[in-house]
């Protein structure tokens, strides 16, 4: 179990801190699938990032498990058990896509390798020894980041909109995979941050993160009402091709 305890996080901004989370408690518990949604600059990612260590909290205490882990790398964060697919997932031109799924997995044989990338979409007879370049588009980087992440089979999985880059089809694919192996009874849990109306509705909860406070949590059916309106206006804007720029 992932239990966050008062956490705070702040940067400096002009020479004063700026308050981006401000005193979240939540427990995340194994076998769900939570999703993290709210207004751009409220916070959701950079909660993401704060559990994963790529930013550290300047308050509060986080625990895995029952270990504190407050203090500890990305590197040690991994090692226990916590994964991340980024919005912007990075590219490393020189290795190939059996390269990553192998780092994620070591124990991966061919068959597992195979199936993980038929999963996300892909064919494995023509990716497998792709290059991580700039010859992949946004969608086929993000479905393999997606495909690294389950492989590793961690204790608490984060997807960054994995939904960006991809068509409807696959994300409904995605979400179905990614729910399979977060359902209940698995010792794993997902966590997916998100605005995407398709995802929302099948998450375990949902929690709103806003001015870097939770402003409402609950079952999908209880926080789609105070939710509703933002995520149609944010889809709309993306529609027309404006952005919303700031700390997540």
């Amino acid at each position: 179990m992932l239990i966050l305890e008062d956490v705070a996080m702040a940067v400096e901004d002009h020479g004063e801190n700026k308050e981006i989370l401000k005193g979240i408690s939540v427990e995340f518990k194994p076998g769900k699938l939570y999703g993290i949604t709210g207004p751009n600059g409220g916070g959701k990612t950079s909660l993401a990032k704060v559990i994963m260590g790529i930013y550290k909290n300047t308050g509060g205490k986080i625990y895995l498990n029952g270990e504190e882990i407050s203090s500890l790398s990305v590197t040690e964060r991994a090692r226990k058990g916590i994964a991340y697919a980024f919005q912007q997932p990075p590219r490393f031109k020189g290795i190939t896509v059996q390269d990553l799924l192998k780092i994620a997995n070591p124990d991966m044989d061919e068959a597992l390798l195979r199936k993980s990338l038929r999963d996300v979409g892909l064919c494995p007879e023509d990716y497998l020894e792709r290059e991580l370049d700039t010859s992949l588009s946004g969608g086929e980087i993000k479905r393999i980041e997606i495909a690294q992440v389950l492989a590793r089979r961690a204790r608490i999985s984060i997807f960054d909109e994995p939904e960006a880059g991809v068509d409807l089809w696959t994300i409904q694919k995605l979400i179905h995979i990614i729910m399979s192996n977060y359902k209940e009874g698995s010792d794993s849990t997902a966590i997916i941050i998100t605005h995407n109306e398709n995802v929302l509705p099948v998450c375990d909860e949902i929690i709103v993160i806003k001015d870097g406070v939770i402003d409402v949590r609950g079952r999908p059916d209880q926080v789609w009402p105070f939710i509703r309106d933002e995520i149609e206006c944010k889809r709309r804007m993306e529609c027309r091709g404006e952005m919303v720029y700031g700390i997540e």
